[in-house]
This record gives C-alpha cells, sequence and structure tokens, in this order.
C-alpha cells in the first residue's frame, strides 16, 4: 500500500511540474511576441523614395540654329535662340509683336533664315527696321503667320485635297499658295516668289515653326 501510494505521490508531482513549465513558457512567449510587437511598431517607418515627375521626361526637340527647340517653350523663346534667326526676331521686335507671338495662339509661321534676309535687295532690311516703316514690317512679318497649327501632314494633305495646290490665309490678310516639290513643301507669295520649308514641324507651346529659306511678301 505504501508503495503504491509513493507511486501515485510521484506521478502527480511530475504532472504539476510539467503543467508549470508549461505555463510558464506561455507566459514567456506571450510576453516576448508582446515585446516584439511593441518594439516594431515604435520604430520609424523608412521613407518611400519619392517618384520623379513626368515632367523630367526628355522632351523631343528640333535643333534650328544650332539650338535645341523646345515644345514646351512658345515661338519667342526659342527663336531667340537660333543662330540662324537674328534678323527675324530683331524684325519682331521692331514691329512690336513679341507679346503676339509669345502669347496662346496657336500660330504657324514661316520663319526666314538670317540669309533668306541678307537675299533681299540692298537696304531693304535696314529700311523696314526704321520707326516709321512699322506697320509696313508688322505687314510683311504677319504675311508668314497662319492662324491655327498647321504641321506639315496638314499642309500636304491640304495640297491633295486641292488638287495639287492650297491656298493658305495669313494673319496680314492675304494668301500664300502651297504645293509640293518632290518631298517639300513649296510656297509662292503674293509677287510669285517662292520659298521652300527647309526644316519642317519644330513643335512650339503655342503653335508650329517652319524655317523658309526665302522671305514672303505680301501684295
Amino acid at each position: 500500500m505504501i508503495s503504491l501510494t509513493r507511486g501515485v505521490l510521484a506521478a502527480t508531482l511530475t504532472l504539476a511540474s510539467t503543467a508549470c513549465m508549461s505555463d510558464g513558457m506561455g507566459s514567456g512567449m506571450s510576453a516576448s511576441t508582446s515585446t516584439s510587437a511593441t518594439a516594431s511598431s515604435s520604430m520609424p517607418m523608412a521613407a518611400t523614395p519619392a517618384v520623379p515627375p513626368a515632367t523630367a521626361m526628355a522632351e523631343k526637340t528640333v535643333m534650328v540654329g544650332g539650338a535645341a527647340m523646345y515644345p514646351s517653350k512658345n515661338i519667342i523663346e526659342n527663336a531667340v535662340n537660333s543662330a540662324d534667326h537674328k534678323t527675324l526676331v530683331a524684325a519682331v521686335k521692331a514691329a512690336g509683336l513679341v507679346d503676339t507671338l509669345s502669347g496662346p495662339g496657336p500660330f504657324t509661321v514661316f520663319a526666314p533664315t538670317d540669309a533668306a534676309f541678307a537675299r533681299l535687295p540692298a537696304g531693304a532690311v535696314d529700311g523696314l527696321l526704321k520707326p516709321d516703316m512699322k506697320a509696313t514690317l508688322q505687314k510683311v512679318l504677319t504675311y508668314h503667320v497662319v492662324a491655327g497649327r498647321m504641321i506639315a501632314a496638314d499642309i500636304s494633305k491640304a495640297i491633295q485635297a486641292g488638287g495639287g495646290k492650297a491656298t493658305l490665309t495669313t494673319v496680314a490678310g492675304g494668301t500664300l499658295t502651297a504645293s509640293m516639290m518632290g518631298n517639300m513643301i513649296m510656297l509662292v507669295d503674293a509677287k510669285g516668289n517662292m520659298s521652300h520649308v527647309t526644316i519642317g514641324d519644330v513643335m512650339q507651346s503655342n503653335g508650329v515653326i517652319h524655317v523658309v529659306d526665302s522671305v514672303l511678301m505680301p501684295a
């Protein structure tokens, strides 16, 4: 009997000890988990790197007069950087058209190069730049401007639709006759002079520029 009682007592003590150890481990694990969670929640989060804006992407530019022409800039902002359009820029300033061509537009500008102005009769450019010739200068310059944005494809379509010719009405009120010379757009002014688009589709924020090799003269 004594032996049996001792055996039962030993088994009971063993079970109690095991239960205490289990409770202790459970409490320890729970405390550890709680501590880890608290520490984790108190740790500062790493900052997410900023995503660069879409405007940082490179613009598709066209080189004119040794300078890149940016579509995000207006006609004047781009033209002043072209080494081939010093005379045109000076004329636009003398005619008081800077604000107009910096405005919303849109405008299609046929922009003669310095070489084009140099082919005019001697003294013609200097004469046009005189203050008392401002009205005449404005008429000449606005004869190079068509309201709206007409890219080369638009002009070509108009030429095709017109059976080989298209009439473009300028801001000055006169007209230009456009046709194709091979793959090149050709313009004929009111005096019968021809000019060719040498660099087309120079996109601007307020329109488009087509560089031409001759000065267009109104009637």
